[in-house]
């Protein structure tokens, strides 16, 4: 802009003006509930450096996007979420933050939200690493660090996979849900029996021994007020404790930990904790289960072969979906019907699905676990916060190692695992989109005792 003054022109510039927003997120819950947590400050060192920069029209808005208690591996983050939703308004300019790993600490979600600020011209700003996206050599500074920090994370998680597999080949327990009959060492990572948990063990297994079923053993635990491992996490939160189910009594009875050893990855290998049932029982047990299975237990209850039975519902009528076949003389068309529609005849959008197709679907999804950013973020969600759940990177890592597990199993196998990673399967016939719910229970697939 241009005045004159005593007859002489004068120019000034017009700074233009930059709106900036402050990012900080912690993996952690620890120190967010005292006066002052690393939350304040990275923001601290975010306004101070937004302050310095003042003369080139920065200026800061007033909301906090703040990620507590929420790992780096995840875009299942609220204040992530306002944070691009408000970008994408344009009600931004600039996105400050301590560090990269504050932002995202996976490259492809690190891309999909550079994508979205590339878009709407929102640049982001790292204050300790000196990256600034709205120059060119800002970003490719920036392409570089982001490179070098996605190979630091494999290795990472590389020597992880590797210490944990030595860890399991020693036979040593390496976390998850504590177990009826076992307490957990506070003074290091290893299992001591519980005597009077040990002693009720034993009579679950030999009460199955007695009744030869599932279903019978499980009514007579009910009776009796017997119930799962309960205890109480860190923070003072009772858990556990549930009734047994036809499905919980058959893990706890095929569970190898009971006789001294642990599974991981479709291998057996002796523990360090001492055993509670003896060989011989336990191999009885097995034999009945086995022969129970084969000879009308879950095959009659299951004649169709359904992997979704008693999962699967149609999400249009908030109903349960039964497994069902037709016959074109010698074979045999798999379905899974709406029991709502079934009952009462109303049109419903589904009606019946090919049980092949979508258990296929199933299964593949399940395979990706380890590599769908969406599944480990449902996955996340389900888990955490629960006592002996590592934190959020360890969890990803463990289910990047579940594929080469998953592959190895049988199809038997594969419908024992499926009941107990999955609460729910929703088809929506309208939309045409499955969805899938996690138990917390995955997290005793995730560390191999159920795939045993």
């Amino acid at each position: 802009m241009s005045t004159r003054r005593n007859g002489r022109v004068q120019t000034t510039t017009m700074t233009k003006q930059v709106r900036c927003a402050v990012y900080t997120r912690k993996s952690t819950d620890e120190g967010l509930d005292s006066g002052f947590s690393s939350l304040d400050a990275q923001r601290e060192a975010c306004e101070a450096y937004i302050a310095s920069q003042k003369h080139e029209g920065w200026t800061l808005l007033p909301h906090r996007y703040d990620d507590g208690n929420v790992s780096g591996a995840t875009m299942d983050r609220p204040a992530l979420g306002r944070l691009l939703a408000d970008a994408t308004e344009g009600k931004i300019d600039a996105i400050v933050f301590y560090r990269l790993d504050r932002l995202s600490r996976y490259l492809p979600d690190f891309a999909r939200i550079m994508e979205v600020l590339d878009a709407n011209g929102c640049a982001i700003v790292s204050v300790t690493e000196q990256l600034n996206t709205s120059t060119p050599s800002g970003r490719l500074h920036l392409n570089m660090v982001m490179s070098f920090a996605q190979h630091e994370r494999e290795v990472i998680s590389e020597r992880t996979r590797d210490k944990m597999s030595a860890a399991r080949r020693k036979g040593r327990w390496i976390g998850g849900y504590p177990v009826l009959g076992y307490g957990i060492d506070p003074e290091g990572r290893r299992l001591h029996v519980n005597e009077d948990e040990a002693a009720r063990v034993r009579a679950i297994f030999d009460l199955y021994l007695e009744r030869g079923s599932l279903l019978s053993t499980v009514r007579e635990l009910r009776r009796l007020g017997w119930a799962s491992k309960r205890w109480t996490t860190r923070k003072g939160t009772e858990r556990g404790g549930r009734p047994f189910t036809k499905a919980t009594l058959s893990y706890f009875l095929t569970n190898r930990i009971y006789v001294g050893q642990v599974a991981f990855q479709g291998k057996i290998y002796d523990g360090e904790h001492e055993a509670i049932v003896d060989e011989e029982t336990f191999e009885r047990v097995q034999k009945l289960l086995a022969r129970n299975a084969h000879a009308g237990g879950s095959a009659t209850r299951n004649k169709h072969g359904a992997l979704l039975k008693g999962l699967l519902r149609c999400a249009a009528c908030d109903a349960a979906m039964t497994p069902t076949y037709t016959k074109k003389g010698e074979r045999r068309y798999r379905y899974y019907r709406c029991v709502a529609a079934q009952q009462d005849g109303h049109d419903c959008p589904t009606g019946c699905l090919p049980a092949t197709e979508i258990e296929r679907f199933v299964t593949d999804r399940i395979s990706t676990i380890g590599t769908d950013p969406d599944l480990q973020a449902a996955v996340l969600s389900r888990v955490r916060g629960l006592d002996g759940v590592p934190d959020d990177e360890a969890v990803v890592r463990m289910l990047q190692q579940f594929e080469p597990v998953w592959d190895r199993l049988s199809p038997a196998k594969r419908a024992r695992v499926a009941q107990l990673l999955l609460e729910r399967v929703e088809y929506d016939a309208n939309e045409e989109v499955i969805s899938m719910t996690f138990r917390p229970t995955i997290m005793d697939v995730l560390t191999g005792e159920a795939t045993a």
